[in-house]
């Protein structure tokens, strides 16, 4: 069996980052559900990010989106952030919100177009100077509706011609991690659409470009776990996106859809070296709460993580190689499924006590009263949400 000490010294060294806009309000293409209390300005979000850390202990990062967190003075951002005691996390570039990207950001036809994209990014690398950031997250809406809209190589050819300027620009301890996403909005070709396509582009260009995997940008079926293993082999995963869906994209409390396919994703982490913070992997939650209170989910997308973690290491990896060396196929499956039917619980509310804790981080957060408190004191203004 594992070591129980050296799996919560794991988890008390765990990082999960959580994000900006989690905190505002979002919804689907039919409705945004404003709630009461939702921060008007990049600092109300990061006071709000402070909370879901005081909780956990594990949430000390925060990603910011440009150009919704944009503010006249970032290291004053970044010193606010301080003080809350958390870190800013991933600078997330946006080039899908401008009307003059309609046909395409860093791959339009247009060369125009193409330097006012690769602008934004190098500003978003600028950003990354001032609140002390080391990471850059890419996420192109870019691609075709149609067939012969547009050329396919000749958009490829514009994407890697971006991606190269913006990686020419990063400091020695600066890195770039690119997003895929199967469809939407582009419905016939989208430009970076799977992990191949990613890992193709941050191959060429370097070891300081890496993979996202955001878990929900597959089709159904897709074997995301066997997408993670390989990328840790090759030292190309740079971060996660989590969350859950149902039928798409729909950004829910990770673990919500499927608790076990994240289990079996932490399970190649941990034994491929993905918690070793040596490898630069980066656990972020990348979810819009339509309908339920933003903190609270945060709070429980968090502690969902931390226990498809504590399952994960507790997997008995000696006796799984055992089975797996002598063929024993329902032996091998018995091992994870063992670690995976754990109920460990009652083992993080213990560590987050010897970490000076509540043992129930959502009890942890109603009891201090903050939610009332900005609900009373956030009147006025205009609400953060995607956008703003």
């Amino acid at each position: 069996m594992p070591d129980l000490s050296a799996v919560k010294a794991a988890l008390k060294a765990q990082e999960i980052e959580t994000p900006s806009w989690g905190y505002g309000n979002s919804g689907t293409r039919f409705k945004v559900f404003a709630q009461a209390g939702v921060p008007r300005d990049p600092f109300e979000k990061l006071a709000d990010a402070a909370q879901v850390h005081a909780a956990t202990g594990v949430a000390p990062l925060v990603s910011l989106h440009i150009p919704w967190d944009r503010v006249d003075d970032y290291g004053a951002l970044a010193r606010y952030a301080a003080e809350l005691g958390v870190r800013i996390g991933m600078i997330n570039s946006n080039t899908f919100q401008d009307d003059d990207f309609k046909l395409g950001s860093v791959a339009h036809p247009d060369p125009r177009i193409r330097r006012k994209a690769v602008d934004h990014l190098l500003e978003c690398v600028d950003i990354m100077d001032a609140t002390g950031s080391s990471s850059l997250k890419l996420w192109f809406a870019d691609g075709t509706n149609y067939p012969g809209q547009d050329d396919i190589v000749a958009r490829q050819d514009r994407l890697s011609e971006a991606l190269s300027e913006v990686y020419d620009r990063l400091g020695p301890d600066q890195r770039m991690v690119l997003e895929y996403k199967l469809f939407e909005p582009a419905f016939y070709a989208t430009d970076v659409p799977d992990w191949g396509t990613s890992y193709a582009h941050c191959l060429k260009l370097g070891p300081k470009a890496k993979v996202v995997v955001d878990t929900g940008h597959h089709a159904p079926g897709v074997n995301i776990e066997f997408i993670v293993a390989f990328l840790l082999r090759e030292g190309k995963l740079g971060a996660f996106d989590f969350n859950s869906r149902f039928y798409a994209d729909d950004d829910l409390m990770v673990g919500a859809a499927d608790p076990f396919q994240l289990f079996r994703i932490l399970h190649e982490v941990a034994k491929n070296g993905g918690f070793d913070k040596a490898n630069g992997v980066a656990f972020m939650l990348d979810q819009c709460h339509n309908l339920e209170a933003k903190i609270p989910a945060l709070i429980r997308s968090v502690m969902n993580v931390q226990e498809a973690t504590a399952k994960a290491l507790l997997v008995d990896l000696p006796a799984l190689r055992a089975a797996q060396a002598a063929g024993d196929v329902l032996g091998a499956n018995a091992v994870l499924m063992d670690a995976y039917n754990t109920d460990v619980r009652s083992m993080l509310a213990d560590l987050r006590k010897e970490m000076g804790l509540r043992p129930d981080p959502l009890d942890a957060y109603r009891a201090g009263g903050y939610a009332e408190k900005i609900v009373a004191e956030r009147v006025g203004g205009v609400q953060a949400g995607w956008g703003a």
